[in-house]
Order: structure tokens, then sequence, then C-alpha cells
């Protein structure tokens, strides 16, 4: 069947590349066909080399406080968390439908990571109880529904690195179980035939590290081990999925012994952080100060080319998103909702 009746299949494929991602549901439920070539990766792969594809950024953010007087919190309450998006070319702000079962918020520090058209979401914190859980779920831009992916195997972890390869794998290391005994393990999930791949032990135990795709490796960044207890490290570990095997990279990766949850990768085969004031590459090619009006950095988020970086603007007010532009080094302030300018505990980019 044609793609378009009356046209040639290439000529049909040019329109359909051109329908907005946010119109992929619709556009997948006119016809088999129409559904059955949104779904293919050739059809992604297509859609990026015709220069159609698009950057979305998807936050972790907790909702504001209701009690609010211009910008300044009034009282703290419990933090309620949902996922919002961000789309740098238009400036578009809007939220994804809750997780299923998570109407009342996302678990705190819950980790996400983008793959291909799909955006997974796992583990984290029950708001209710604090009690950790290996659930994953997946979110769908082509259908926008969620669908419920198998739970992280072994023991219940937190803290843990997350990364993926953007293409089909989600890679998880380190953290720590119910009884605060830093990780070792790791695991791979693979999307597309939906099941868990156990690693190889990483050589360091590793709670609250970071997580980072880089030059094609899975990074388990920093953290520390069950004795050191919050005093981090500086060291890091990388996977090869061609080798199956890790490789320790040098014990000042860092350059200081810092939490590491702002540590990405540029996209421009640099990997950045915050520290104290300054977002600096770790390879000491580049550092520059974050904007006056950012009182202090909470995430970063890489987006090929550019760091988004979403801070405080001040004690007790709501916070601010700022665009790094690696290859100009200038800085622009995002024009963002009040509604959307609460505190974002993690976040990703996705080509869609």
């Amino acid at each position: 069947m044609d793609l378009i009746p009356g046209l040639p299949n290439d000529v049909g494929l040019e329109c359909l590349i051109r329908v907005p991602y946010n119109h992929f549901s619709s556009a997948a439920s006119v016809c088999r066909s129409w559904k059955s070539e949104i779904d293919l990766p050739l059809f992604r792969n297509h859609r990026k080399s015709a220069g159609m594809s698009r950057r979305i950024v998807v936050m972790v953010q907790s909702r504001l406080d209701s009690n609010m007087n211009h910008g300044l919190r009034k009282y703290i309450t419990t933090p309620v968390y949902r996922l919002s998006v961000y789309e740098p070319e238009t400036g578009d702000w809007s939220e994804l439908p809750p997780i299923p079962g998570f109407s009342d918020g996302l678990p705190y520090f819950c980790q996400v990571a983008p793959v291909g058209y799909n955006l997974v979401v796992m583990g984290g914190l029950s708001p209710g109880n604090w009690e950790a859980s290996n659930f994953v779920f997946v979110y769908n831009f082509v259908s926008t529904t969620w669908r419920r992916g198998p739970d992280m195997p072994g023991s219940t972890r937190s803290f843990f690195g997350c990364a993926s390869d953007n293409d089909r794998r989600v890679f998880v290391g380190g953290g720590h179980d119910n009884e605060k005994n830093a990780l070792r393990s790791g695991m791979m999930y693979d999307v597309a035939d939906d099941i868990w791949v156990i690693l190889p032990d990483m050589a360091d135990e590793r709670d609250e590290c970071k997580g980072a795709f880089h030059r094609g490796k899975f990074y388990v960044i920093g953290g520390y081990n069950t004795s050191m207890q919050g005093n981090f490290g500086t060291s890091a570990e990388a996977f090869d999925v061609s080798t199956w095997r890790w490789e320790k990279k040098e014990d000042e990766f860092l350059g200081t012994d810092t939490c590491p949850r702002t540590c990405v990768d540029g996209g421009d085969d640099v990997m950045y952080m915050y520290q104290d004031g300054v977002i600096v590459a770790l390879d000491h090619s580049f550092k520059t100060r974050i904007p006056k009006d950012l009182d202090r950095v909470h995430c970063v988020i890489g987006c090929e080319g550019r760091l988004l970086a979403v801070g405080s603007v001040g004690f007790g007010k709501s916070h601010g998103v700022y665009v790094l532009d690696l290859k100009s080094h200038t800085w622009k302030k995002v024009e963002t909702p009040e509604e959307y300018s609460g505190h974002v505990q993690s976040g990703c980019c996705l080509e869609i």
C-alpha cells in the first residue's frame, strides 16, 4: 500500500517525516502503513538526516507550592514531582501524563533515560514511606502511552548511575542496597527486546555515583564505598560493550572529591560538570562562571552541543533555566512559566 495514494513512496515518506513529533500519535492512527513506517528505526534515522528531528528536554521537576508570594515560598511542603517537557526550538513547556499508579507524584530520585522515541523511568524512593523500588516504566512518544517494563533484577538499589546509548539500551551501575551497602554491580536494559542483561562487576563500590554515556562507553563516575559513607571519590570506570569489560579511569577523573550528580556528556566528546559557581570541562579545556542571576546550579542536562543549567535564583525562590552554547560559550536565559519553575532533580535530552 502506498503511504499516500497517488504519490511515490519516497515522496510520501518525505511528507511523513515532516509531521511534528507531538502529532505522531494522530498520524500513526490514520492507517497501519503510517504506523508501521513511523515505528521503524529507519524512519527516525531518515527524519534525523533530513534535519526534521527535534530535541526535547524532559525533567523530573517538583510542582510549585501553591502558597507563593512573588516567587518566595511561604513554607516548604512535601514536594510532588512530575515530568516536565521543554522544547528548546519553540520555547514551549508541557507535562507528560502521570505514570500509571503514580498520580500523586513520581518517586524521589528516580532516573530518566532517552531511548529512541522512548523515555525510560526507573527506580527511586516512594514519597509515602521512602522505600526503594526497582520498577521500570517506558513512555513512547509515538503512541503517547506508558508501559510497564521488567523490574531491575537483583536487590533493590537506590542512588545508582544511569545512562543510555540513545538507541536501545539503558545502563545501570553502582548505588546502594536496602542495608546501605554500596554496590559494584551493573546491568543493561534492552528496551527493544524488553530484557535485562547482567554486566560484570566494577572494580570499586560506587554509591551516589553518576552515569554518563561518553564516546561509546558507559561511564560510572565518582561515588564512595560502604566504609567511606559520603566521602566522595574522584575516579571513574567505563564499560565497553564491544569488549564486555570495565576500564578503570584515572583516579583524578573528577579533579575534586565532590558529588558528581551534575556531570554530563556535552555531545561534543567532552564531559562537563558544575563546581563552585563554575561550569568546567573535565579535560580542563574550558570553564565559565554561571550567570549572576543563579545562586547555584542543582541540575545540568547535556543536549548536543548545549548544556541546560537549572538552579535557584536566590534563597527560597523559584528555579531558573539557562542554556550554555558550547561553541560560542555564551549563556541564554530560558523564559520559564511560573508553573515550571520548581526544583529539578534530574533530566535528559531526546532527539525525536
